[in-house]
């Protein structure tokens, strides 16, 4: 079966608005203020909170 009427740009549009990509959610890092993931070490110095810090010493061998 055909649809009876086109289906106007603004409507297929408007239907469509939902699918846009969301922006990534960063958040502060409380000992040196670098943008990091919330829930997630930082890249910069490895805090995470008070009880975890990682390690981020670079070894060459």
């Amino acid at each position: 079966m055909l649809p009876t009427k086109k289906t106007s740009k603004s409507r297929t549009r408007t239907r469509r608005a939902h699918h846009r990509l969301k922006p990534v959610n960063y958040s502060l890092c409380t000992k040196c203020g670098q943008a990091k993931l919330p829930h997630a070490a930082c890249r910069n110095c490895g805090y995470l909170n008070p009880n975890v810090t990682l390690d981020l010493s670079k070894d060459e061998s």
